[in-house]
């Protein structure tokens, strides 16, 4: 009971301490605006005028999100989640962290191939970082202690579908096809996500730089919360790395393999990775990737293959492309690079 106590003293305090971190970093932004380059400025997308009764309000909003798309792939989301079902579920991870020890976390070491809950530890020079992946959807798995953490990561993960289908329709839209579109060629009712809970740690302990080496992720999107902004670097267009601060009351959304594949390269998935340099204490974060249903086969869409766009990615289902490099479903690992199809004059 003292250890649980102690547990949630110290992630209220460390909640008090982000929020006044935050505060300051806003207004240094507007003390200094010139500071910023605006070209790399990430996005933000207010997820509730997508759906705006405003038919000029709702325009708009779906025009900014087109472009977030296309010029970015990635934003952060407002007006999603609920902020206090977000801190609920960083709250549920931190006490899986905090209140089980690292024996009982092993039960969930690798056992086999359709593992649906699966801990791991790296400690080397490309990567440092203690995570616990589980399957959400279709089925939420989830560790059986503490007791509270199965209900704060199952209500998050509840929230978080209901935006998944609203942004799937939201970006049918304005791909050009009926709202309906990415939910049923994705079949997302049946999507196949996982997420990975990372526990990184400060700067000082780490055995290098890195917490996660550059990647891209497969699937339809895959929606980042953190307790501690820092350490997640986007790779734009233009080839600079920008650090992802999310603000309160929102997500951070960054477009999957499988988006670019079903859109022939309309949209990209982009290059990330996480840098622990500025680490002063331990980082949580959750990426939850929303995929397809495994048997789900994704080939890019008709719409966007011509003669000056010929097909630029083979076709399988995501079963087969998440084991296509020799992974298992639960390491959602990206099999991208090898699913292009070399271009020729």
């Amino acid at each position: 009971m003292a250890n649980r106590m102690l547990g949630q003293e110290c992630f209220v305090l460390k909640n008090k301490a982000i929020s006044h971190l935050h505060d300051f970093f806003l207004n240094s932004i507007n003390s200094d605006v010139s500071a910023i380059d605006l070209c790399d400025e990430i996005p933000t997308i207010d997820y509730s005028l997508l759906f705006s009764e405003n038919h000029d309000e709702r325009a708009k909003s779906l025009e900014h999100l087109g472009k977030a798309c296309q010029e970015f792939g990635f934003f952060y989301l407002i007006n999603g989640v609920e902020q206090s079902v977000v801190e609920g579920a960083l709250k549920g991870i931190s006490d899986f962290f905090e209140l089980t020890n690292q024996e009982e976390r092993r039960e969930y070491l690798k056992k086999n191939p359709m593992d649906r809950i699966r801990w791991g530890f790296r400690s080397h020079a490309g990567e440092n970082r203690e995570y616990l992946k589980i399957v959400a959807h279709p089925e939420n798995h989830c560790p059986s202690k503490p007791a509270s953490f199965r209900g704060a990561i199952g209500e998050y993960f509840k929230r978080m579908h209901e935006v998944e289908l609203g942004l799937a329709k939201a970006i049918s839209k304005i791909l050009g096809y009926e709202e309906t579109y990415i939910e049923k060629e994705f079949k997302l009712e049946a999507g196949f996500d996982v997420s990975a809970m990372n526990l990184y740690p400060p700067s000082f302990q780490s055995k290098g730089s890195i917490g996660v080496p550059e990647h891209t992720d497969p699937g339809f999107f895959v929606s980042l919360i953190q307790d501690v902004n820092g350490g997640l670097q986007m790779l734009t267009h233009k080839g600079n790395w920008v650090t992802v601060n999310i603000p309160r009351n929102a997500t951070f959304i960054n477009l999957g393999d499988h988006l670019e594949i079903l859109s022939n390269g309309k949209y990209k998935s982009h290059i990330h990775q996480v840098i622990l340099d500025n680490n002063e204490v331990n980082r949580i974060s959750m990426a939850t990737l929303h995929g397809p249903s495994l048997d789900t086969f994704v080939a890019p869409a008709s719409r966007f293959i011509d003669e000056s766009h010929p097909p630029a990615y083979r076709g399988m289902t995501y079963k087969e492309s998440l084991e296509f490099n020799g992974s298992d479903e639960i390491d959602v690992q990206s099999s991208l690079s090898l699913l292009r199809i070399p271009f020729s004059l």
